[in-house]
């Protein structure tokens, strides 16, 4: 796997092989990755999984606890926001239900994919390594953790699009406005929390935005 900084993450990795006491987090979502996606996609939930996939877009779109998931050139990205922008996710951050979606839910599947079980997820611990694997024992047995009911999906952001979406600096304002979804994914929780804390910091530009009604 090629090499390349995560930047905006904050990362410590004591020798321990739990992945319970690593402490990765999401950075702030700053980057373009290639991708344009006009409008919010149909979104259909993975058979057996609280993730939805697109199916009628050509990339790896997922939608999972109140975040979208792209899988694009070998690495994770996420944001709240349908179209961006988007923050890189360090492998050992990437949720359980999100690393269980089976192959055949990839519309761009990389070509180390090839003569993997459709029906299965994908050999992340091949492709990733021993030190993955080590501090994500158990990703792949479903039946260690329960399943959560599926987020609800952000429809408000349906009235945001072309002109209407919104800079980055005003999207965690009109998200939080617009949608009451506690996640449950502690790297979730903890991208919400940070973006929290960003805007408040960052200068005020008025209240936050309710989705805007079309006629």
């Amino acid at each position: 796997m090629r090499s390349r900084p995560f930047l905006p993450l904050m990362m410590l990795l004591p020798a321990i092989s739990s992945p319970a006491q690593v402490s990765i987090s999401i950075g702030l979502p700053h980057m373009s990755i290639g991708i344009n996606v006009p409008t919010v996609p149909e979104l259909v939930q993975v058979p057996g999984s609280p993730a939805y996939y697109a199916p009628g877009l050509d990339t790896n779109f997922f939608f999972y606890d109140g975040m979208y998931w792209v899988f694009k050139d070998d690495y994770w990205y996420a944001s709240s926001w349908y179209n961006g922008p988007w923050a890189p996710v360090h492998p050992e951050a990437v949720p359980l239900f999100i690393l269980r979606i089976p192959v055949a839910y990839y519309r761009q599947p990389p070509a180390y994919f090839r003569g993997w079980q459709a029906d299965g997820p994908p050999r992340w611990g091949d492709h990733w390594g021993s030190d993955w694997a080590r501090r994500r024992p158990g990703w792949d047995q479903v039946g260690r953790r329960p399943m959560p009911p599926p987020a609800p999906l952000p429809v408000y952001q349906k009235n945001f699009r072309g002109e209407q979406y919104p800079t980055p600096e005003r999207q965690h304002a009109i998200h939080t406005q617009n949608y009451s979804y506690k996640p449950k994914e502690p790297v979730v929780r903890g991208n919400y929390a940070a973006q929290t804390q960003h805007s408040r910091s960052a200068p005020k530009e008025g209240r936050p935005e309710e989705a805007p009604k079309h006629r």
